[in-house]
């Protein structure tokens, strides 16, 4: 009886805690994957993954980025067994179609089209909100290097626009 009673206890505890991140967590895997679908599946098996270790989770504080690490490394998982480096340019398609602005969607698009190296850590940033050092934490790198794949990033987009001819303001530091 009091081994039911704690462990209804940690389910209400993990249902907060996932919950209220759980769209957060759809969004970066999405950016990671590209796909919708794949999005979903990675979320539901990270969070399967997260409900077996949750108990070992001693700082609430610290549940976003242990949640998100738990999505990085399964979406490593899933690109592993995938082995597939394309996208389908309908996902892409529909992804944008989602925004109304086309400055978003081709904005959208641009990011799309960044290597991983550079559009995870804008993503963890501008859809996460997470700060260098916790995305440092969460790819396992220095921040330096974030710091650097961050500008390289942008650098990017801001080459990807110009060579488009297309005029936008894209925020640096």
């Amino acid at each position: 009886m009091k081994a039911r009673i704690l462990n209804l206890g940690l389910r209400r505890r993990y249902e907060q805690v996932v919950g209220a991140l759980r769209q957060d967590l759809y969004r970066y895997a999405l950016w990671l994957s590209r796909d919708p679908q794949a999005a979903e599946d990675i979320v539901q098996e990270s969070l399967l993954r997260a409900w077996r270790g949750f108990d070992s989770l001693e700082d609430a504080g610290k549940a976003k980025p242990w949640l998100v690490t738990i999505v990085r490394r399964e979406f490593l998982r899933f690109r592993e067994r995938q082995r597939e480096e394309t996208m389908d340019p309908a996902v892409v398609a529909e992804i944008a179609e989602d925004e109304a602005d086309p400055r978003v969607q081709e904005l959208r698009t641009a990011i799309f089209g960044l290597e991983e190296t550079y559009r995870e850590p804008l993503a963890l940033q501008v859809l996460m909100g997470h700060s260098t050092d916790e995305i440092a934490e969460i790819m396992g790198l220095t921040q330096g290097a974030v710091l650097t794949r961050l500008h390289r990033a942008r650098d990017k987009l801001k080459q990807a626009f110009v060579e488009d001819g297309i005029a936008v303001q894209v925020e640096t530091g």
